[in-house]
């Protein structure tokens, strides 16, 4: 059995589960996520814990049953606390602006990179430089702040672009200059 799988899941305050079928449903303050289940993998919900069992120790249900209790257990932290990815813009005329749920990005293109937020995601931006990807669901927070990040990633001989909070950027050497004066 799987060490991740086998710890319960502790339902904080003001969340609950429900299982609909080959579907559990996770609701709290900030929202409501649903996850399909696989037909081997069975959940048991008490009071204020989730446990995740598996039919078989087969070797294909031993590799569910940790992803799913670790699915489960985003999806709790999600719809009670959120998540986000902050992101920073760098370089020179590089800025975004928020317009409605639009984000347009200055990338030193001779366009305007226009996003618009998906639903249930939402685009803060802190200053003109660094913007705050928020919502419940973590895999759909990951994918938009990278995809904002792929519109222009850190090149690595000045570190320009957009890149993630505390990311480090391996810089190269330049080209070196040979003098011909004598």
């Amino acid at each position: 059995m799987s060490r991740v799988g086998k710890t319960p899941i502790v339902l904080v305050e003001n969340t609950k589960a429900e299982i609909e079928g080959n579907e559990i449903i996770v609701s709290g303050p900030k929202g409501e996520l649903k996850q399909k289940l696989k037909s081997g993998i069975n959940i048991d919900i008490t009071d204020n814990e989730i446990i995740v069992k598996m039919e078989s120790d087969s070797k294909y249900y031993k590799s569910l049953h940790g992803l799913y209790r670790t699915l489960i257990s985003n999806m709790v932290e999600g719809v009670s606390k959120g998540y986000s990815k902050t992101l920073e813009i760098i370089g020179v005329g590089y800025k975004a602006v928020k317009k409605g749920n639009k984000l347009e990005l200055y990338l030193g293109f001779s366009h305007t990179v226009t996003m618009e937020d998906p639903p249930g995601i939402e685009t803060v931006l802190l200053n003109p430089t660094t913007i705050v990807v928020k919502g419940i669901d973590k895999q759909l927070v990951g994918e938009v702040a990278a995809e904002i990040r792929a519109k222009k990633p850190p090149e690595p001989y000045k570190g320009k672009g957009i890149r993630y909070r505390g990311e480090k950027i391996r810089k190269k050497v330049g080209k070196a200059v040979i003098s011909t004066e004598f």
